[in-house]
């Protein structure tokens, strides 16, 4: 074997050894999320009185419907709709407040939603709430929501996710969409909330000790990923973070590839961001602060994302068909099952229907959508990418099961 044949030997094995490892942490925590978890039964000895933080980024038509519905949700106790008004019209500001939504307003050079979060925070500090509730502008609290996040701090919990589900699937890309967050909220919520680790925090549906959140956003910047940054500086704090599988906000899916590709660069510019920032962060709390909660978030963030793993292990399955060095074709074929499984395991059964197979045939193009994403990372530094959204019927109450 010439030099080479054996360099590019030895890189496939290296590089196979990484993305079995990918397979493996994927594979153990899809079958750890079907792990039953025990419910919590406490009953709740007070109501505490939440803020409803609905920030709003130039949303002046989804922003209406969404601040109308919180607006409606039943609750034991007090609750004020807080909607974080960043580049919204005149009017639609007039609206909100007229419809009983409180209304804070800022602008930024750069907006960020953690930004926006922490001046809403200060502004409403000393009107007496006890927990923080974070939604995206198109989210829909489903029942009981808050019910069940105030028996969640009442069981002791300081930081709560709730199982954030679709609430449209009209398109391919929207099913797709879909799929990839139920097996989001299977792995990394319910799979690590199962075997004991906390939750990972997906963006909204989410709530906090008011006061906890503010020390979280504290100096926050201009990251792309605050739920992310916001992840690990719970860790640091060893907080644990409950998963509520059972308890629902409905969320917009995306619908077409140029706004999947959008979102997907954002979210690999955040990806990039804490692998760089929290690496070495990460050795020093597993090993002098025998933190492994910290050392698995960043151990998340060196995991390939799944579309371009997919991609990835595809053709490097094809490329050993023909290429006689690296690992046999045996190898690959056995990562693509494993991860194949890891997938298909983590889906709910409601998701098993006809139309999956139209999502299915969309993952070359999606994976392609990945590839473009990679390509367009710094445009972050620059602008905020925000998801745009459109006005949507609620779905109706699921057992997501």
């Amino acid at each position: 074997m010439d030099v080479v044949a054996a360099f590019f030997h030895y890189l496939l094995y290296f590089l196979g050894i990484f993305l079995l490892l990918n397979c493996v942490y994927l594979l153990f925590f899809a079958l750890a999320g079907h792990k039953k978890i025990k419910p919590l039964t406490i009953q709740p000895k007070s109501f505490r009185k939440f803020c409803v933080l609905i920030p709003a980024y130039r949303e002046n038509v989804v922003i209406l419907e969404s601040s109308k519905a919180a607006l409606q949700h039943a609750y034991s106790g007090l609750f004020d709709v807080v909607v974080i008004a960043d580049g919204l019209k005149p009017e639609t500001v007039q609206t909100i407040r007229q419809q009983g939504a409180q209304v804070v307003e800022v602008s930024f050079e750069k907006s960020t939603k953690g930004k926006a979060l922490a001046v809403a925070l200060d502004q409403l500090q000393g009107r007496g709430y006890d927990v923080a509730a974070v939604l995206d502008v198109d989210n829909i609290m489903g029942k009981n929501f808050l019910e069940e996040v105030n028996r969640a701090f009442d069981a002791g919990y300081k930081v709560v996710q709730a199982h954030r589900t679709a609430k449209n699937m009209d398109t391919s890309f929207a099913l797709l969409d879909t799929c990839n967050e139920e097996i989001n909220n299977h792995i990394y919520r319910k799979g690590h909330f199962a075997v004991g680790l906390s939750s990972a925090l997906i963006g909204s549906g989410m709530a906090f000790e008011f006061k906890y959140l503010q020390k979280l956003l504290i100096g926050i910047g201009d990251t792309v990923g605050e739920d992310k940054e916001i992840d690990f500086r719970i860790a640091k704090d060893h907080v644990k973070i409950c998963y509520l599988d059972k308890v629902y906000v409905y969320d917009e899916k995306i619908e077409n590839a140029q706004v999947f590709t959008q979102q997907r660069t954002r979210w690999i510019a955040a990806q990039l961001e804490f692998l760089k920032k929290y690496t070495k962060t990460g050795f020093v709390q597993l090993f002098k602060n025998n933190n492994f909660e910290f050392f698995n978030k960043v151990m998340q963030a060196y995991l390939v994302p799944r579309m371009l793993l997919i991609g990835v292990l595809g053709l490097l399955f094809l490329a050993s068909l023909i290429i006689p060095v690296g690992p046999p074709v045996v190898f690959w074929f056995v990562l693509l099952v494993m991860l194949a499984a890891a997938l298909l395991i983590s889906l709910p059964k409601r998701l098993y229907n006809k139309n999956l197979w139209n999502a299915i045939i969309r993952l070359p193009y999606a994976i392609f959508c990945m590839v473009i994403a990679l390509f367009g990372i710094n445009k972050t530094k620059t602008s905020f990418l925000a998801t745009p959204h459109k006005s949507q019927t609620v779905t109706p109450e699921i057992d997501a099961k």
